[in-house]
Protein backbone atom coordinates (compact mmCIF):
# COMPACT_ATOMS: atom_id res chain seq x y z
CA UNK A 1 0.00 0.00 0.00
CA UNK A 2 1.10 3.58 -0.58
CA UNK A 3 2.31 5.46 2.45
CA UNK A 4 0.73 8.76 3.42
CA UNK A 5 4.14 10.41 3.59
CA UNK A 6 5.12 9.42 0.07
CA UNK A 7 1.71 10.28 -1.37
CA UNK A 8 1.82 13.70 0.30
CA UNK A 9 5.27 14.30 -1.16
CA UNK A 10 3.99 13.64 -4.67
CA UNK A 11 0.82 15.65 -4.15
CA UNK A 12 2.73 18.77 -3.11
CA UNK A 13 5.20 18.58 -6.01
CA UNK A 14 4.02 20.46 -9.12
CA UNK A 15 3.78 18.19 -12.16
CA UNK A 16 6.56 19.02 -14.61
CA UNK A 17 6.48 18.90 -18.38
CA UNK A 18 10.25 18.78 -18.98
CA UNK A 19 13.06 17.06 -17.15
CA UNK A 20 16.82 16.71 -17.02
CA UNK A 21 18.35 13.44 -18.16
CA UNK A 22 21.83 11.98 -18.69
CA UNK A 23 22.09 10.75 -22.28
CA UNK A 24 24.69 8.56 -23.94
CA UNK A 25 25.61 9.77 -27.44
CA UNK A 26 28.73 7.68 -28.03
CA UNK A 27 32.15 6.98 -26.52
CA UNK A 28 33.32 10.01 -24.55
CA UNK A 29 30.04 11.75 -25.26
CA UNK A 30 27.61 11.79 -22.35
CA UNK A 31 25.37 14.83 -22.02
CA UNK A 32 22.92 16.28 -19.54
CA UNK A 33 19.94 17.29 -21.65
CA UNK A 34 16.40 18.58 -21.23
CA UNK A 35 13.67 16.29 -22.50
CA UNK A 36 9.86 16.08 -22.16
CA UNK A 37 8.67 14.08 -19.17
CA UNK A 38 7.72 10.66 -20.61
CA UNK A 39 4.11 9.60 -20.65
CA UNK A 40 2.77 6.46 -19.05
CA UNK A 41 1.42 4.02 -21.65
CA UNK A 42 -0.81 0.98 -21.33
CA UNK A 43 0.39 -1.32 -18.59
CA UNK A 44 3.22 1.04 -17.66
CA UNK A 45 4.28 2.93 -14.54
CA UNK A 46 5.71 6.43 -14.35
CA UNK A 47 8.26 6.86 -11.57
CA UNK A 48 9.65 10.10 -10.19
CA UNK A 49 13.30 9.18 -9.73
CA UNK A 50 15.04 10.45 -6.62
CA UNK A 51 18.29 8.45 -6.80
CA UNK A 52 20.29 6.58 -9.44
CA UNK A 53 23.66 5.00 -8.70
CA UNK A 54 26.40 5.05 -11.33
CA UNK A 55 27.50 1.57 -12.33
CA UNK A 56 30.88 0.43 -13.60
CA UNK A 57 29.08 -0.49 -16.82
CA UNK A 58 28.05 3.16 -17.20
CA UNK A 59 31.70 4.17 -16.88
CA UNK A 60 32.82 1.52 -19.39
CA UNK A 61 30.13 2.73 -21.79
CA UNK A 62 31.36 6.31 -21.48
CA UNK A 63 35.00 5.32 -22.00
CA UNK A 64 34.69 2.62 -24.65
CA UNK A 65 31.17 2.72 -26.04
CA UNK A 66 28.68 -0.13 -25.91
CA UNK A 67 27.46 -2.02 -28.99
CA UNK A 68 24.25 -2.96 -27.15
CA UNK A 69 23.17 0.69 -26.90
CA UNK A 70 21.84 2.72 -29.82
CA UNK A 71 22.35 6.41 -29.00
CA UNK A 72 20.90 8.68 -27.91
CA UNK A 73 19.80 6.75 -24.81
CA UNK A 74 19.08 7.84 -21.25
CA UNK A 75 21.58 5.99 -19.06
CA UNK A 76 21.20 4.36 -15.66
CA UNK A 77 19.77 1.14 -14.30
CA UNK A 78 20.48 1.36 -10.55
CA UNK A 79 17.58 3.65 -9.74
CA UNK A 80 14.79 4.11 -7.25
CA UNK A 81 11.87 6.49 -7.02
CA UNK A 82 8.27 7.03 -6.07
CA UNK A 83 5.49 5.87 -8.34
CA UNK A 84 3.67 8.88 -9.76
CA UNK A 85 1.28 7.25 -12.22
CA UNK A 86 0.01 3.68 -12.54
CA UNK A 87 -1.84 2.80 -15.71
CA UNK A 88 -5.09 0.96 -14.84
CA UNK A 89 -3.99 -2.04 -16.89
CA UNK A 90 -1.29 -2.69 -14.26
CA UNK A 91 -3.93 -3.74 -11.72
CA UNK A 92 -3.96 -7.31 -12.96
CA UNK A 93 -0.23 -7.62 -12.21
CA UNK A 94 -0.33 -6.46 -8.57
CA UNK A 95 -1.33 -3.63 -6.27
CA UNK A 96 1.30 -1.02 -7.10
CA UNK A 97 0.08 2.46 -6.16
CA UNK A 98 1.19 6.09 -6.41
CA UNK A 99 3.59 6.91 -3.60
CA UNK A 100 5.14 3.44 -3.40
CA UNK A 101 8.93 3.45 -3.47
CA UNK A 102 10.19 0.93 -6.01
CA UNK A 103 13.36 -0.53 -7.43
CA UNK A 104 13.77 -2.94 -10.32
CA UNK A 105 15.38 -6.07 -11.58
CA UNK A 106 16.40 -3.92 -14.49
CA UNK A 107 17.31 -6.54 -17.10
CA UNK A 108 13.83 -7.29 -18.38
CA UNK A 109 13.20 -10.89 -19.42
CA UNK A 110 11.09 -12.18 -22.31
CA UNK A 111 9.15 -14.66 -20.14
CA UNK A 112 9.03 -17.21 -22.96
CA UNK A 113 12.47 -18.74 -23.46
CA UNK A 114 13.91 -21.90 -21.89
CA UNK A 115 15.74 -19.92 -19.21
CA UNK A 116 12.75 -17.81 -18.23
CA UNK A 117 10.66 -20.95 -17.82
CA UNK A 118 13.33 -22.31 -15.47
CA UNK A 119 13.24 -19.12 -13.40
CA UNK A 120 16.67 -18.01 -14.61
CA UNK A 121 15.39 -14.73 -15.97
CA UNK A 122 18.83 -13.10 -15.73
CA UNK A 123 19.97 -15.52 -18.45
CA UNK A 124 17.03 -14.77 -20.78
CA UNK A 125 17.84 -15.05 -24.47
CA UNK A 126 16.15 -11.70 -25.15
CA UNK A 127 17.19 -9.57 -22.18
CA UNK A 128 16.19 -5.93 -22.56
CA UNK A 129 17.92 -3.84 -19.86
CA UNK A 130 16.89 -0.41 -18.70
CA UNK A 131 19.41 2.13 -19.99
CA UNK A 132 20.13 -0.17 -22.96
CA UNK A 133 16.87 -1.20 -24.63
CA UNK A 134 14.68 1.22 -22.64
CA UNK A 135 15.43 4.73 -21.35
CA UNK A 136 17.09 4.43 -17.96
CA UNK A 137 16.91 6.06 -14.57
CA UNK A 138 19.48 8.87 -14.80
CA UNK A 139 16.62 11.30 -15.20
CA UNK A 140 13.97 13.02 -13.16
CA UNK A 141 11.36 10.55 -14.43
CA UNK A 142 11.44 7.07 -15.90
CA UNK A 143 8.75 4.85 -17.38
CA UNK A 144 8.83 1.22 -16.29
CA UNK A 145 7.71 -0.70 -19.39
CA UNK A 146 4.76 -3.06 -19.44
CA UNK A 147 6.84 -6.28 -19.78
CA UNK A 148 8.72 -5.39 -16.58
CA UNK A 149 5.50 -4.78 -14.68
CA UNK A 150 3.84 -7.93 -16.03
CA UNK A 151 6.83 -10.17 -15.25
CA UNK A 152 7.36 -9.00 -11.70
CA UNK A 153 10.51 -6.95 -12.20
CA UNK A 154 9.19 -4.10 -10.01
CA UNK A 155 10.00 -4.49 -6.31
CA UNK A 156 8.59 -2.35 -3.49
CA UNK A 157 10.90 -0.83 -0.89
CA UNK A 158 9.55 -0.34 2.65
CA UNK A 159 9.20 3.16 3.98
CA UNK A 160 12.21 4.48 5.86
CA UNK A 161 14.94 3.37 3.45
CA UNK A 162 16.83 6.39 2.15
CA UNK A 163 16.65 6.90 -1.61
CA UNK A 164 20.43 6.74 -2.05
CA UNK A 165 20.47 3.43 -0.18
CA UNK A 166 17.53 1.94 -2.08
CA UNK A 167 19.43 2.67 -5.31
CA UNK A 168 21.98 0.06 -4.21
CA UNK A 169 19.40 -2.74 -4.40
CA UNK A 170 20.20 -3.59 -8.02
CA UNK A 171 24.01 -3.95 -7.69
CA UNK A 172 23.57 -5.63 -4.32
CA UNK A 173 21.24 -8.15 -5.96
CA UNK A 174 24.08 -9.16 -8.28
CA UNK A 175 26.18 -9.96 -5.21
CA UNK A 176 23.27 -11.98 -3.82
CA UNK A 177 23.23 -13.96 -7.06
CA UNK A 178 26.97 -14.67 -6.89
CA UNK A 179 26.82 -15.85 -3.27
CA UNK A 180 23.84 -18.07 -4.08
CA UNK A 181 25.61 -19.51 -7.13
CA UNK A 182 28.69 -20.11 -4.98
CA UNK A 183 26.59 -21.81 -2.26
CA UNK A 184 28.07 -19.61 0.47
CA UNK A 185 26.95 -21.17 3.76
CA UNK A 186 27.07 -20.34 7.48
CA UNK A 187 30.50 -21.10 8.88
CA UNK A 188 32.34 -20.72 5.56
CA UNK A 189 35.57 -18.87 4.96
CA UNK A 190 35.01 -16.64 1.95
CA UNK A 191 37.75 -14.80 0.09
CA UNK A 192 36.70 -11.89 -2.12
CA UNK A 193 39.30 -10.59 -4.54
CA UNK A 194 39.00 -6.83 -5.18
CA UNK A 195 37.58 -4.24 -2.80
CA UNK A 196 35.73 -2.10 -5.30
CA UNK A 197 32.01 -1.53 -4.77
CA UNK A 198 30.91 -4.97 -5.93
CA UNK A 199 33.73 -6.69 -4.08
CA UNK A 200 32.63 -4.98 -0.88
CA UNK A 201 28.99 -5.87 -1.59
CA UNK A 202 29.90 -9.52 -2.19
CA UNK A 203 31.78 -9.54 1.10
CA UNK A 204 28.83 -7.94 2.92
CA UNK A 205 26.37 -10.46 1.47
CA UNK A 206 28.63 -13.39 2.36
CA UNK A 207 28.86 -12.11 5.92
CA UNK A 208 25.11 -11.58 5.99
CA UNK A 209 24.54 -15.19 4.94
CA UNK A 210 26.64 -16.29 7.90
CA UNK A 211 30.18 -16.79 6.64
CA UNK A 212 32.43 -17.23 9.66
CA UNK A 213 35.35 -15.41 8.05
CA UNK A 214 35.38 -12.91 5.20
CA UNK A 215 38.78 -12.04 3.76
CA UNK A 216 39.13 -9.20 1.27
CA UNK A 217 42.08 -9.02 -1.15
CA UNK A 218 43.02 -5.70 -2.79
CA UNK A 219 46.12 -4.04 -4.27
CA UNK A 220 44.88 -0.43 -4.21
CA UNK A 221 45.83 1.26 -0.89
CA UNK A 222 42.84 3.60 -1.08
CA UNK A 223 40.44 0.72 -1.58
CA UNK A 224 42.02 -1.07 1.36
CA UNK A 225 41.52 1.98 3.56
CA UNK A 226 37.86 2.16 2.51
CA UNK A 227 37.36 -1.57 3.12
CA UNK A 228 38.88 -1.32 6.61
CA UNK A 229 35.84 0.62 7.82
CA UNK A 230 33.52 -2.34 7.07
CA UNK A 231 35.07 -4.55 9.72
CA UNK A 232 35.83 -7.60 7.58
CA UNK A 233 37.90 -10.30 9.26
CA UNK A 234 41.05 -9.75 7.24
CA UNK A 235 42.39 -7.45 4.52
CA UNK A 236 45.29 -8.61 2.37
CA UNK A 237 47.49 -6.69 -0.06
CA UNK A 238 48.83 -9.46 -2.32
CA UNK A 239 51.75 -7.28 -3.43
CA UNK A 240 53.16 -7.54 0.10
CA UNK A 241 52.85 -11.28 0.66
CA UNK A 242 52.48 -14.64 -1.03
CA UNK A 243 48.70 -14.74 -1.31
CA UNK A 244 48.40 -18.51 -1.68
CA UNK A 245 50.60 -19.15 1.35
CA UNK A 246 48.74 -16.53 3.38
CA UNK A 247 45.31 -17.97 2.63
CA UNK A 248 46.54 -21.50 3.36
CA UNK A 249 47.99 -20.36 6.66
CA UNK A 250 44.79 -18.56 7.64
CA UNK A 251 42.69 -21.65 6.86
CA UNK A 252 44.73 -24.32 8.58
CA UNK A 253 46.39 -25.37 5.33
CA UNK A 254 43.11 -26.13 3.56
CA UNK A 255 42.17 -23.04 1.56
CA UNK A 256 38.94 -21.04 1.51
CA UNK A 257 35.53 -22.60 1.05
CA UNK A 258 34.61 -20.01 -1.58
CA UNK A 259 36.64 -17.49 -3.58
CA UNK A 260 34.72 -14.77 -5.41
CA UNK A 261 36.77 -12.88 -7.98
CA UNK A 262 35.38 -9.36 -8.34
CA UNK A 263 38.50 -8.07 -10.09
CA UNK A 264 38.15 -7.63 -13.88
CA UNK A 265 41.62 -9.03 -14.49
CA UNK A 266 42.94 -12.37 -15.73
CA UNK A 267 45.66 -12.99 -13.14
CA UNK A 268 43.40 -13.15 -10.05
CA UNK A 269 40.91 -15.34 -11.90
CA UNK A 270 43.69 -17.78 -12.77
CA UNK A 271 45.13 -17.75 -9.25
CA UNK A 272 41.77 -18.32 -7.55
CA UNK A 273 41.86 -22.10 -8.06
CA UNK A 274 44.92 -22.24 -5.78
CA UNK A 275 43.12 -20.38 -2.98
CA UNK A 276 40.23 -22.79 -2.36
CA UNK A 277 40.13 -26.07 -0.48
CA UNK A 278 39.34 -29.37 -2.14
CA UNK A 279 35.72 -29.33 -3.31
CA UNK A 280 35.76 -25.56 -2.88
CA UNK A 281 34.09 -23.10 -5.22
CA UNK A 282 35.59 -20.38 -7.41
CA UNK A 283 33.13 -17.75 -8.65
CA UNK A 284 34.07 -15.52 -11.57
CA UNK A 285 32.01 -12.44 -10.75
CA UNK A 286 33.78 -9.76 -12.80
CA UNK A 287 33.82 -9.95 -16.57
CA UNK A 288 36.94 -9.49 -18.65
CA UNK A 289 36.91 -7.29 -21.74
CA UNK A 290 35.67 -8.91 -24.94
CA UNK A 291 38.61 -10.12 -26.98
CA UNK A 292 40.82 -10.17 -23.88
CA UNK A 293 39.01 -12.80 -21.85
CA UNK A 294 41.14 -15.90 -22.41
CA UNK A 295 42.63 -17.28 -19.20
CA UNK A 296 44.62 -20.41 -18.29
CA UNK A 297 43.90 -22.82 -15.45
CA UNK A 298 45.87 -25.83 -14.32
CA UNK A 299 43.23 -28.41 -15.13
CA UNK A 300 44.90 -30.92 -12.82
CA UNK A 301 44.12 -28.64 -9.85
CA UNK A 302 40.46 -28.54 -10.83
CA UNK A 303 40.36 -32.27 -11.58
CA UNK A 304 42.11 -33.72 -8.54
CA UNK A 305 40.68 -31.22 -6.05
CA UNK A 306 37.13 -31.63 -7.43
CA UNK A 307 36.71 -27.87 -7.63
CA UNK A 308 33.55 -26.10 -8.71
CA UNK A 309 34.03 -23.20 -11.11
CA UNK A 310 30.96 -21.01 -11.55
CA UNK A 311 30.11 -17.79 -13.30
CA UNK A 312 27.52 -15.25 -12.29
CA UNK A 313 25.76 -12.53 -14.23
CA UNK A 314 23.09 -9.97 -13.37
CA UNK A 315 20.17 -10.90 -11.08
CA UNK A 316 16.51 -11.89 -10.92
CA UNK A 317 13.58 -10.18 -9.15
CA UNK A 318 14.02 -12.73 -6.35
CA UNK A 319 17.61 -11.55 -5.85
CA UNK A 320 16.45 -7.92 -5.81
CA UNK A 321 13.88 -8.69 -3.11
CA UNK A 322 16.61 -10.36 -1.04
CA UNK A 323 18.82 -7.30 -1.52
CA UNK A 324 16.04 -5.00 -0.34
CA UNK A 325 15.61 -7.15 2.77
CA UNK A 326 19.32 -6.83 3.50
CA UNK A 327 19.18 -3.05 3.12
CA UNK A 328 16.20 -2.86 5.46
CA UNK A 329 17.91 -5.12 8.01
CA UNK A 330 21.15 -3.14 7.89
CA UNK A 331 23.11 -6.21 6.78
CA UNK A 332 24.93 -3.96 4.32
CA UNK A 333 26.43 -0.64 5.42
CA UNK A 334 24.76 1.35 2.65
CA UNK A 335 25.89 4.67 4.13
CA UNK A 336 29.54 3.77 3.59
CA UNK A 337 28.98 2.37 0.10
CA UNK A 338 26.93 5.30 -1.20
CA UNK A 339 29.48 7.79 0.06
CA UNK A 340 29.26 10.34 -2.74
CA UNK A 341 25.99 12.07 -3.66
CA UNK A 342 25.89 14.35 -6.73
CA UNK A 343 23.24 16.01 -8.91
CA UNK A 344 22.59 14.76 -12.44
CA UNK A 345 24.89 17.50 -13.71
CA UNK A 346 27.70 15.79 -11.79
CA UNK A 347 27.86 12.71 -14.02
CA UNK A 348 31.35 13.50 -15.37
CA UNK A 349 32.59 14.15 -11.84
CA UNK A 350 31.10 10.80 -10.87
CA UNK A 351 33.12 9.09 -13.60
CA UNK A 352 36.29 10.82 -12.34
CA UNK A 353 35.63 9.71 -8.76
CA UNK A 354 35.14 6.14 -9.93
CA UNK A 355 38.30 6.09 -12.03
CA UNK A 356 40.38 7.49 -9.19
CA UNK A 357 39.07 4.90 -6.74
CA UNK A 358 37.85 7.59 -4.36
CA UNK A 359 34.25 6.43 -4.50
CA UNK A 360 32.65 3.05 -3.94
CA UNK A 361 29.27 4.06 -5.35
CA UNK A 362 28.37 7.53 -6.59
CA UNK A 363 24.65 8.21 -6.44
CA UNK A 364 23.01 10.90 -8.56
CA UNK A 365 20.06 12.73 -7.00
CA UNK A 366 17.87 14.44 -9.64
Amino acid sequence: MATARNTDELATTPRKTTMKAVEYHGPGNVRVVTRPVPTCGTGEILVKVDACAVCGTDLKTFLNGNPRITPPMVMGHEFTGLIETVDPACNEYGSLEPGDRVVMATSISCGQCYYCHRGWTNLCLELAPMGFAYPGGMAEYVVIPEPAVRRGHVVRVPEGVKAEHAALAEPLSCAVNSCVNSAVSPGDTVVVIAAGPLGVMNACVARGIGAARVILVEVNPQRLRQAKTFGFDMLIDPTKCNLVETIRRETGGLGADVVIVAAPAAAPQEQAVDLVRKRGTVCLFASLLAGKSDITFDSRTIHYNELKLVGTSDSTPEHVRAAVEMLVAGTVDAQRIAGHILPLDGILEAFELMQSGQALRVVLRP
